[in-house]
């Protein structure tokens, strides 16, 4: 199921999974999703806040993400 969610769904459902099996949750659904326990973290923090922080028409953060190759100067240099 993890494999159809976007990267802050996934985020949120496997930190919830973390939270309900309770210690050593974290470090098991972190081997069995292949997620990072630091991003585990990330989603029990924005779960603890009630996502409020987090935008609804948007995957990541405005300004998250890499750089659009237009504005990347070392790909525009002219040759």
């Amino acid at each position: 199921m993890l494999a159809r969610l976007d990267e802050q769904e996934r985020r949120w459902v496997a930190a919830l999974e973390a939270q309900r099996l309770g210690h050593g949750g974290l470090h098991l659904v972190s081997l069995i999703s292949g997620l990072h326990e630091n991003t585990l973290r990330r989603g029990e923090r924005e779960l603890a806040v009630c996502l409020r922080s987090r935008p609804v028409e948007r995957v990541r953060l405005p300004g998250a993400g890499r750089p659009l190759t237009e504005k990347n100067s070392r790909t525009s240099k002219p040759p």
